[in-house]
């Protein structure tokens, strides 16, 4: 068992739970990495099992991802080092809140190589691989997410 030293909170609020965007400086956020995809772009992170490789598959999972979210609000979205790009945002799927921390890495030549997206609460998460997984049957891409509940 792990022990939580009594200096450490246990009781905060979670951040998928708030919007930090007070000034909008986010609300015609688009992605842009979504469209200079590298031909050997991968996808992969806590809603899906594996990765997922090509521009057709990134562009089909991130796009049945986001007619899932009934509200979608960023709290950042900008550079990392060289060659990376970091998205923090929180949206509501289903009724239910979920957060999602996104690391973009690009190539040299500045085409997305790489998108590992990591999302909480479990709950949400379980919930909307669910869901996408409905939406994506059928497809090459199902595999990845939870099978819809019998």
């Amino acid at each position: 068992m792990t022990s939580i030293p009594s200096s450490q909170s246990t009781e905060g609020v979670p951040t998928y739970s708030t919007g930090r965007d007070p000034d909008g400086r986010y609300a015609d956020y688009y992605p842009a990495w979504l469209d200079n995809l590298a031909d050997d772009v991968t996808i992969e992170g806590s809603l899906l099992d594996g990765a997922a490789l090509g521009p057709d598959a990134v562009r089909t999972i991130v796009g049945a991802i986001r007619t899932l979210y009934e509200r979608q609000q960023f709290n950042f979205a900008g550079d990392y080092r060289d060659n990376g790009w970091i998205e923090d945002y929180t949206a509501q799927v289903d009724g239910e809140p979920i957060g999602c921390a996104v690391l973009v890495t690009r190539s040299a030549t500045g085409q997305t190589q790489h998108v590992a997206a990591n999302y909480r609460p479990r709950s949400s998460l379980l919930l909307l691989s669910r869901l996408v997984g409905e939406k994506l049957a059928g497809t090459p891409y199902a595999k990845h997410f939870l099978a819809p509940e019998s």
